[in-house]
């Protein structure tokens, strides 16, 4: 008997070609087995009829390799003797036309960590062991099929002893593209830049750099995808010196830890968060601080010592950190330098404000100069650029499971009609989805024609369509900077040539102005995509389909976008929408009352603007006598020409923006009339709300007149509140409980009419876990269906994948 069986997926890079071999040798069967630009081909060849080939099949998909994933397995009976002596691993086939899935970089094994501190193995304190189950993989390949030749590790020649490894099937390195030794592979080199800091010569680059780190040096270290900067995170002169020449801004600083212990002295962590912070694929977890009497918990090595304390410049004012473990060999070193180990390492982006991150060596040695005092280099090529994913957990309620991203079992029972059931809550959700995820796709339950969508301007990604299969790529970043566009273009050409997808139609936002879109509209000239196939979808609206192609969803819903900004049909800033949409188009059922918006972008960074303007709204020229208190913090000439821009609608744009509401309301408190970062001022709402142990009270009062939500009322409120000196923390912990009764409320009026259940949530808002929380549990009460996004981000880096999905329904019914 002799079969021939393809098998598609995840299935190259990840020991799938020594599993099947071994796999045969089990079974006592004969053939080959080769990676080709589909997936992995199988021939297997049986002496006897005794179900040796189907027991073979079905270990192959129950018990493939943990790094991988089976998308579909075909299996023909062909006729004829192979003529096959035994099993082997052929040469890699490429087949015209034909894709396959690149595995994402995955963190180091126990295995290489323990061979790599045992003193005794010939990786012994080698910065980049691995194996086939871990190490680079989607930064270091040039392109399909899967083979050394196609990766950044051509231009080292294994040694001896390493090609023993890689062909031996019995070796955990079998077939491992990515292997190497102290005596053939990647060296680390140090480069020290400012003559501030002593070295000794004879210490190995590993205990330089722990040398330097320890007086307080800041340290660029070559890593996965890109540079890290990194120093002392006890250190609070190196934070701050680090803060200022990185961005001068309040952004909170990546924190690496070596283990969960250590990181729970710090941070309360779940669970589900310790679940998160040791997966394969090590995220930025975002963790609540640990809050005594007199601040953030305090640890130290033993009694003797005095007790170390992760200074505020690590993330000033903010009441959570965002903490990863180590995930490459380099990393464990680190930590395990002789003496007093690092408490806890900053681990923030190697790149310039708002830059992509810096990837080769050159780069860094001139981008990253004025903020790095030394350079931790190696000579392993970083083909594509990937930074850090950050992950929250999701809510932590007794009945949520965690299930399989990939499980789209629950989904399949909603497609094509209503449900009134809610899904489970995810264990996590994605903020920035790069390192870890990419490229994995995301399964679309049909087959799509060929789409690039470009998505938005900020937090840019972009996606691609390939058979039923969505490919959204890495975080690309805001392309309002020259390098991110180099970066978009790079990132574009890499993943078509690897999904090998040729779009026949381009997707885009519907602002002419956007960089995206008018990127979009330069790919179709130069790709002869005709004006018909070039598609501008609403921002809100592919928010909202963003999440019911992740779920399947397909009948209409309701769906609720809270963001910051996005071009409305009307011209006006929309961001507090209420849809009632489907895949193909929406209709707006409600919305926030709109708020001039003096200064324009200048107020999205200065939110007392916006404040200024929801008090002139609220109170006419009596707002200097109501709440005096908010207008004597700014200079009048400053004041009086903002309320010029509301009065005369010059310069101040209309917009019922949900997030410059929150921005809004956390300056009229005396929160953030300033932001460093995109949206500070509505973290420290958020933060204030959930520092507040007290009782909430009731909602503010709104109106609503037709489709218009007008909060005058809960500003006229806040204002008295604010006059009778109630704790800043009562006020956004009232305000998150009112935004939680306006999203309830206006659904129910939506569902009265229209007899939807299935409430769809999305945008950069629902990011604020809290208001997440409190709308969630209001809405399952009262019978809704909720949903969010799980396998890409609620901000705008989901906003691809909702493009992508408006323009293949549009192109299937034929509408423009």
């Amino acid at each position: 008997m002799r079969a021939r069986i393809q098998v598609t997926g995840v299935v190259q890079g990840v020991g799938f070609r020594p599993f099947i071999h071994n796999l045969a040798q089990k079974y006592r069967l004969k053939g080959f087995c080769r990676n080709d630009s589909e997936g992995v081909l199988i021939e297997v060849e049986s002496d006897t009829s005794n179900g040796g080939i189907e027991d073979f099949v079905k270990e192959l998909m129950s018990s493939a390799p943990p790094l991988s994933r089976i998308d579909s397995l075909f299996t023909k009976i062909i006729p004829g003797e192979g003529n096959y002596k035994d099993f082997t691993i052929r040469e890699s086939l490429f087949r015209e036309g034909k894709s396959t899935f690149v595995s994402p970089d995955i963190a180091v094994c126990p295995d290489c960590v323990r061979e790599m501190f045992d003193p005794h193995d010939r990786r012994y304190g080698y910065p980049f062991v691995n194996c086939t189950n871990c190490g680079p993989r989607y930064s270091i390949v040039l392109d399909i099929p899967y083979d050394r030749p196609k990766t950044t590790m051509a231009s080292f020649t294994m040694c001896s002893a390493c090609t023993r490894e890689y062909n031996d099937p019995a070796d955990r390195r079998f077939h491992a593209q990515p292997n190497a030794c102290q005596v053939c592979g990647p060296k680390l080199e140090l480069i020290v830049h400012r003559s501030s800091f002593t070295v000794k010569e004879k210490e190995n680059p590993v205990e330089t750099a722990i040398a330097l780190l320890k007086q307080g040096a800041i340290v660029a270290i070559k890593g996965l995808g890109g540079f890290h900067l990194c120093c002392d995170a006890t250190n609070r002169d190196a934070v701050a010196r680090l803060r200022e020449r990185k961005r001068n801004s309040n952004k909170p600083f990546a924190l690496m830890a070596p283990n969960s212990i250590t990181i729970k002295n710090f941070c309360v962590v779940s669970e589900e968060e310790e679940r998160l912070l040791e997966s394969r694929i090590r995220p930025i977890v975002l963790l609540k601080k640990k809050v005594m009497d007199n601040g953030p918990k305090t640890i130290g090595k033993d009694k003797n010592e005095e007790n170390i304390l992760l200074p505020d410049e690590v993330a000033p004012g903010n009441s959570s950190l965002g903490f990863m473990l180590p995930y490459t060999p380099l990393h464990y070193l680190l930590f395990s330098g002789e003496g007093k180990q690092f408490t806890a390492l900053v681990m923030t982006s190697g790149n310039r404000s708002e830059e992509p991150i810096v990837t080769s060596n050159d780069e860094a040695l001139k981008k990253l100069a004025p903020l790095a005092d030394a350079f931790l280099l190696h000579n392993r090529d970083i083909y594509m650029r990937v930074d850090d994913s950050i992950v929250r957990a999701g809510n932590q309620e007794p009945e949520a499971r965690s299930r399989n991203s990939d499980d789209r079992s629950q989904n399949t029972e909603i497609k094509g009609k209503e449900t009134t059931s809610s899904p489970s809550f995810p264990p996590f959700y994605i903020i920035r989805r790069a390192r870890g995820f990419v490229p994995d796709t995301i399964d679309l339950g049909e087959e799509f024609r060929e789409i690039l969508a470009c998505g938005a301007d900020l937090k840019n990604t972009f996606c691609l369509t390939k058979g039923s299969k969505a490919i959204p790529s890495q975080h690309i970043g805001d392309l309002e900077h020259y390098e991110t566009l180099g970066f978009f273009g790079e990132t574009l050409r890499n993943l078509k040539n690897t999904f090998r997808v040729a779009p026949e139609a381009v997707a885009h936002d519907m602002h002419p102005d956007y960089f995206s879109t008018k990127l979009a509209l330069e790919y179709a000239r130069e790709h002869d995509i005709p004006e018909d196939r070039c598609i501008p979808v609403q921002h809100h609206h592919a928010h909202i389909v963003s999440v019911m192609a992740e779920h399947g969803l397909r009948e209409k819903v309701i769906g609720i976008a809270f963001d910051g900004t996005g071009y409305g049909m009307d011209g006006h800033i929309w961001g507090g929408e209420f849809l009632v949409a489907d895949r193909v188009s929406f209709e707006r059922a409600a919305h926030f009352r709109y708020v001039p918006l003096p200064g324009g972008d200048k107020a999205v960074k200065e939110p007392w603007r916006a404040a200024a303007a929801y008090l002139h709204q609220t109170f006419g020229d009596h707002a200097f006598e109501i709440l005096p208190s908010f207008f004597r913090r700014f200079k009048r000439a400053d004041v009086d020409a903002v309320l010029q821009m509301v009065k005369n609608s010059i310069h101040a744009p209309l917009t019922s923006s949900a997030g410059r509401l929150f921005d809004a309301v956390s300056s009229v408190i005396g929160l953030r009339d300033r932001i460093t970062f995109e949206g500070e001022a509505a973290i420290d709402l958020e933060m204030a709300a959930h520092a507040y142990g007290g009782i909430t009270g009731e909602p503010y009062p709104y109106n609503k007149e037709g489709s218009s939500i007008d909060m005058s009322p809960a500003i006229e409120a806040i204002a008295g509140d604010c006059n009778r000196s109630v704790e800043t923390g009562a006020i956004a912990r009232r305000f998150h409980a009112t935004m939680g009764e306006v999203i309830l409320n206006v659904a129910k009026e939506i569902r009265e009419e229209s007899g939807l259940r299935n409430v769809v949530m999305s945008g950069g808002v629902f990011q604020n876990r809290l208001l997440t929380e409190i709308s969630i549990a209001a809405l399952r009460k009262n019978g809704f269906a909720v949903w969010m996004n799980e396998r890409v981000p609620a901000n705008d880096g989901g906003i691809s994948l909702g493009q992508a999905a408006v323009a293949w329904e549009r192109m299937k019914k034929g509408v423009q």
